[in-house]
């Protein structure tokens, strides 16, 4: 008689076939924007506070102003997958720039605006950007000035005829705005004159060869080294992502949509749930460049805002905020009822965003999700389930074996959005022998093929909706005087997520003050990545915790006692 061993479910679940997806629409950026300013000529896209009043494109002047972009491009010899680099915060022009890109057939590389003299030359040399349409200035930078102190020729240069060894790419720059200071630098009028003498028709014909495949956008995420990485991806899984947030969100045409948020769309994230799903909806993007908690709430009140999008600390900020009683948030619809503004006396909602999904730069974002308003018992505590075209699966993370149900270890996924691949990673090195992508993030499948997020496997700390590398801080640190040994590490923060925390050993002798080695990391890093605190701790406490082949979860640990007293 012979016995049968009980079948053992794996830790793999899917989603249902992409082409069942609801809602998606053209999957290339060009024919994203066709679609939606045909659809939506004479709607409002966007509204923008400026020295002059307020700035509004229709939808039909979005496509337009794109287009003029994508002209004046091509007449500086942009063409298939040659790379933009936009260094901008939300206005106007960011849009027609990467849209006005994607018409002339290159490649969007959005620019972080928090980024350092430092930071911007590490981009600058990996991008291979040929072209760098930018805001000369934003918040407290000066980014004509860093740009001509990181290459000095771009003072004296006439545009377009660059020639620098650190960027051999780099020949032409554009800055939005009035006139020009620099004279390597053009005016944006002139920069777009120049597209006169480029027919729009073949503009349109380029778009129209544009194929889902193709590259589309080159954005930017710390991971497990110390530097940013860049992360190419194809149209085809972003313009997925642009129509399937304004699904998950809910939204329609009859919605009449208000965004608000101050995130940058350099970030995926941002990228997709406020500009994606806005424009996908036929919505108006209320654009504020840089975050200011009493501007932001005049900005809400005076454009009837209905869907706020902001990051956690964000939120507290405008509930602490001083005009935060005297401002009108009624026309708020789609706000979670669990946020602060939902807690406005003027604000009425039983909204629940899709809050509780699961994704990566490195797919675009979202993998997995519940979509606005799912009841409670059948999200789970979950972080969502497949969503159309991708797969789940959890690993043993040394070996790469798929693991039974239920049981914890690394989140692989793939489908329709993942990346390209990394910038100078051939991509055998980032997917496995199936496809997957290796997230670093710890998690497991339940029986429902629901996915539960637990952690990282990797030292990424999450701070205010932004990744940051302690590696890259680390880095820095080591070069500062008087330190001998450093680590930096996440604690637990209740609006933030985490909080950077950098934890020293010191040199004998050393006088080493928190200020002070604030400063110094300010002025090398973006101020996100700046830690939040500086603990000073024995060299056998940072041996016993801080080695590599102790746990970061137990220095975090003794961070977060020492901070606690």
């Amino acid at each position: 008689m012979s016995t049968l061993s009980p079948t053992v479910e794996m830790s793999v679940a899917s989603g249902s076939p992409l082409s069942d997806e609801p809602g998606l629409g053209s999957l290339t950026l060009p024919g994203f924007l066709r679609e939606v300013t045909t659809r939506y000529a004479d709607r409002e896209a966007l509204a923008m506070r400026t020295d002059d009043g307020v700035l509004r494109w229709s939808y039909t002047d979005l496509w337009e102003r794109s287009v003029e972009v994508a002209r004046a491009l091509r007449a500086r010899g942009v063409g298939k997958d040659s790379r933009v680099g936009v260094l901008m915060t939300n206005r106007a022009e960011w849009l027609s720039a990467v849209f006005g890109t994607a018409l002339a057939g290159g490649v969007a590389v959005p620019f972080s605006t928090f980024s350092t003299a430092a930071e911007l030359d590490h981009l600058l040399r990996i991008s291979g950007v040929s072209v760098l349409l930018l805001e000369p200035t934003a918040a407290k930078t000066d980014f004509t000035a860093l740009l001509t102190e990181l290459e000095p020729q771009i003072a004296s240069a006439p545009p377009g005829t660059l020639q620098s060894t650190s960027y051999p790419f780099l020949r032409y720059l554009a800055v939005t705005g009035g006139s020009s200071f620099v004279a390597g630098i053009a005016d944006w009028d002139t920069f777009l004159a120049a597209g006169n003498s480029q027919p729009r028709e073949l503009v349109e014909a380029t778009a129209a060869t544009t194929q889902p495949s193709d590259s589309a956008v080159l954005f930017f995420s710390s991971g497990s080294t110390s530097k940013p990485k860049g992360i190419l991806s194809a149209h085809r899984g972003v313009s997925i992502q642009m129509w399937r947030f304004a699904r998950m969100y809910g939204l329609t045409p009859d919605d009449h949509v208000r965004c608000w948020s101050a995130n940058g769309f350099f970030w995926s994230g941002n990228f997709g749930m406020a500009l994606g799903s806005t424009l996908a909806s036929g919505g108006s993007l209320v654009l504020q460049s840089t975050f200011d908690a009493p501007g932001a709430l005049d900005l809400m009140d005076a454009e009837k805002a209905n869907f706020p999008v902001a990051w956690p600390h964000q939120w507290a900020a405008l509930e602490g905020a001083p005009n935060w009683g005297d401002v009108d948030l009624s026309s708020m619809r789609f706000v979670d009822r669990n946020t602060p503004i939902a807690r406005h006396a003027t604000v009425s909602t039983d909204y629940t965003e899709p809050g509780h999904a699961y994704g990566n730069t490195e797919t675009f974002t979202i993998t997995t999700c519940f979509a606005a308003n799912t009841a409670a018992e059948v999200i789970g505590g979950s972080s969502g389930e497949p969503l159309p075209g991708n797969t789940v699966k959890i690993v043993e993370p040394l070996t790469g074996d798929t693991l039974p149900l239920s049981e914890r270890g690394e989140i692989c996924v793939k489908g329709p959005t993942l990346m390209l691949g990394y910038i100078g990673t051939p991509l055998s090195e980032t997917l496995d022998d199936e496809g997957f992508f290796h997230t670093g993030d710890s998690g497991y499948l339940d029986d429902a093929g629901r996915l539960f997020w637990e952690g990282r496997l990797t030292d990424i700390i999450k701070t205010g909706g932004a990744n940051v590398s302690p590696l890259e801080v680390d880095e820095v640190l080591v070069s500062h005087p008087g330190v001998k040994v450093t680590r930096t590490v996440g604690v637990a923060h209740d609006t933030l997520g985490e909080v950077v925390v950098a934890c020293i050993v010191a040199h004998d002798g050393a006088d080493l003050d928190p200020d002070r080695i604030r400063g110094y990391l300010r002025e090398q890093l973006a101020s996100y990545k700046v830690p939040r605190h500086v603990l000073f701790f024995d060299e056998d406490e940072i041996g016993l915790t801080g080695s590599a082949k102790i746990k970061t979860s137990d220095l975090r640990a003794l961070a977060t006692q020492r901070l606690a007293t």
